[in-house]
């Protein structure tokens, strides 16, 4: 273990875990994780894999941080307003870990700069908030083989579902075409429960830090539903599908 005895007593309460060990330590300090949207679920996400000791966290988000944003997104205060949520996140993120590099990407993706934002990850953590993002960000992620944590959260109900292109169901396979317009309402029609927000983006960070480690069972082929009111939680089971667009020409993983 090559561990400084700085990051030892960093870490040392994950570290004395005993699924944990210095070598799960070693792969998140090598890792690279990018988190798409500095927002509700962002801003719990991006913190706990920074907190965690991800080397190297890239946030992208092309919008600023208002008002309105402050009751859920805590990693933008008062003073904020007005400034690149991106920036705004990269600077609170570095003063929690100083040995974690943070990387702003103040700009909204696109299909021409998607692949590029997401190829070299190890792992891509998708907070955004329009399925047409979600959609994009699963296309690239399948196209460069970078593995995914997509998730969702309104009003009281989330879900949050794991991805390994070329060995899991991928965001398309679960969900082949996105609700027709008007039929979602959107954060701004429904609202959101700041803390609920939180609960779902700290589970991104979760099955994120499972998938950079190998430690945990992370959900494949599983989508996790949560609903804050009564705090009940159903599992929904997925399968990749032959026919899926984003992920079926993806070779296959050895044991998939």
């Amino acid at each position: 273990m090559t561990l400084s005895d700085a990051e030892l007593e960093r870490y040392s309460r994950q570290l004395v875990l005993p699924e944990w060990s210095g070598a799960a330590q070693e792969r998140l300090r090598d890792a690279s994780a990018i988190v798409v949207g500095a927002g509700a679920l962002g801003s719990p996400a991006a913190t706990y894999l920074v907190a965690a000791g991800v080397g190297r966290v890239g946030v992208a988000d092309s919008d600023t941080v208002e008002l309105s944003n402050l009751h859920r997104q805590p990693l933008h205060y008062t003073p904020d307003i007005g400034v690149s949520k991106a920036e705004s996140a990269a600077a609170k993120l570095g003063l929690l870990n100083n040995e974690v590099t943070v990387e702003p990407y103040p700009v909204r993706l696109e299909a021409m700069n998607a692949g590029v934002i997401v190829a070299g990850a190890d792992v891509v953590v998708d907070c955004s908030d329009s399925f047409a993002t979600r959609y994009l960000v699963n296309d690239a992620c399948c196209g460069e083989q970078v593995p995914l944590v997509e998730a969702g959260v309104l009003g009281f109900a989330g879900l949050v579902m794991s991805i390994r292109p070329g060995h899991s169901a991928c965001y398309r396979c679960a969900f082949p075409a996105p609700p027709p317009d008007g039929s979602v309402p959107s954060c701004r029609e429904a609202g959101v429960l700041g803390a609920m927000a939180g609960i779902v983006g700290s589970i991104q960070a979760l099955e994120a830090l499972k998938l950079l480690t190998g430690v945990g069972e992370p959900l494949l082929d599983r989508i996790l539903q949560l609903e804050g009111h009564s705090m009940d939680q159903t599992i929904v089971t997925t399968r990749r599908r032959e026919d899926c667009p984003a992920c079926s020409r993806v070779p296959a993983a050895v044991g998939a």
